[in-house]
């Protein structure tokens, strides 16, 4: 420690701890000697070295494997999910409360292409001649001590997150208390430290972050989440996949996911042991809160007009003319009666394409935009009688939200 960070003698007080007395002092760090340094992104914008990150979902999603895939690329300085290349291979370690790394974890970084050489699972603790599991909640400050005999680690997986908490995992103040040590040891090995979660029950359609099984301060205090989930509407192109969102970030952009799928695979060197591993999508845009919400909606008439086929034909004659902001595109379909779920599944249906604009290089404010795709023009027509794209069962100012009669009204072919 420099000149600048050492307590003057006139600080230091006694203290009594046990049978000797210490020096104790509060240490200050004056602001002129700190030198700003930048993220060190092991993922660009998704997963950064030295940081607290929750990936969290319901059931099904395949949160673990998808761990084990992130895992596996680091080990074997691949690619990650974007394309993008992995800058340096690095070590991995491994706790899982859930899952036996024998007949499920090493199976699936091996179907992943994980360099197995750079894996280190956490086993049992030896403490006083005894051999006992490892408790996160209090054993964290020896697996530093192992990680460091390792060397080069730069991702910690601990699988579930709330079983480093010894208390109540619901009570705020007991979970930051908890996770602390975790976050101090990313901090002192510069490793991306990834917490497992779980979404909350009956909790679709709430910000993504509050939707983390537990005390919010799961989510409070990682400085990014990560959420997957998967596609539920049957008449999508996309049934049955599965997103990984990013829902919130402190360090980066906080928007966007990426579509992947699972699948089951038999290990080539171990003939009769499958295993699931993940195969990697195509990029989606747009705010993950909005992303979600659709792969939560299922395919069902809401009961105030808002079938499917009536909100393609609502949202395409709204974005005719020009492109408008989400936040006027929801205020319309509230006011026409339609549920965001279902305008949701009408936007990916007709390929609507959600893109920024302003902020700090566009000027104004940044917000997103909601627009037709170019050849969107091709499926609609003017009508040569207007009262042809009025619904016949509804009178002037009803769900469709136009007058019978009104000159220049399209239709949209479906």
């Amino acid at each position: 420690m420099s000149a600048a960070f050492e307590p003057m003698e006139d600080d230091l007080r006694a203290v009594r701890v046990g049978d000797r007395t210490e020096a104790k002092a509060v240490q200050l760090i004056n602001g002129a000697e700190i030198r700003p340094q930048p993220i060190e992104w092991l993922w660009k914008d998704w997963i950064a070295a030295g940081k607290l990150h929750i990936l969290a979902g319901a059931p099904g999603t395949g949160k673990t494997t998808l761990a084990l895939a992130l895992a596996a690329g680091l080990t074997t300085a691949s690619c990650w999910p974007d394309g993008t290349a992995v800058s340096a291979a690095g070590n991995v370690l491994i706790w899982s409360g859930e899952d036996d790394p024998v007949d499920t974890l090493a199976p699936r970084l091996m179907a992943c292409g994980a360099d197995m050489s750079r894996v280190h699972f956490v086993g049992s603790v030896r403490e006083d001649g005894d051999t006992r599991p490892f408790d996160p909640a209090r054993d964290m400050h020896d697996l530093a001590d192992a990680a460091r005999r390792v060397g080069n680690v730069r991702l910690l997986i601990c699988d579930p997150v709330v079983s480093a908490v010894a208390g109540d995992s619901h009570k705020n103040t007991e979970v930051r208390r908890a996770l602390q040590p975790l976050v101090d040891l990313g901090l002192e090995l510069g490793c991306a430290i990834f917490g497992i979660s779980h979404f909350s029950k009956g909790s679709q359609g709430r910000d993504p972050t509050e939707r983390v099984s537990g005390s919010l301060a799961f989510g409070a205090l990682a400085r990014v989440v990560l959420a997957a989930a998967k596609v539920q509407d049957e008449e999508s192109e996309h049934a049955g996949r599965r997103i990984l969102a990013r829902t919130k970030s402190n360090i980066g952009p906080d928007d966007g996911a990426i579509y992947y799928d699972l699948e089951q695979v038999e290990l080539p060197t171990y003939p009769g042991v499958w295993a699931s591993r993940v195969t990697w999508g195509e990029a989606i845009e747009g705010p993950a809160r909005d992303i979600l919400a659709a792969a939560d909606a299922k395919t069902t008439d809401d009961g105030e007009g808002g079938t499917l086929a009536d909100a393609k034909q609502f949202l395409a004659v709204l974005l005719a003319d020009t492109p408008l902001p989400v936040k006027a595109v929801k205020a319309d379909a509230d006011g026409a009666g339609y549920s965001w779920a279902t305008i949701r599944r009408a936007k990916d249906a007709l390929k609507i394409e959600a893109v920024k604009d302003g902020g700090r290089f566009g000027g104004g404010r940044q917000q997103w935009l909601w627009r037709l795709p170019q050849n969107a023009a091709e499926s609609l027509k003017v009508l040569n009688k207007s009262e042809d794209a009025q619904q016949k069962n509804v009178g002037t100012f009803k769900k469709s939200e136009h007058l019978q009669g009104s000159p220049g009204i399209v239709e949209v072919e479906l």
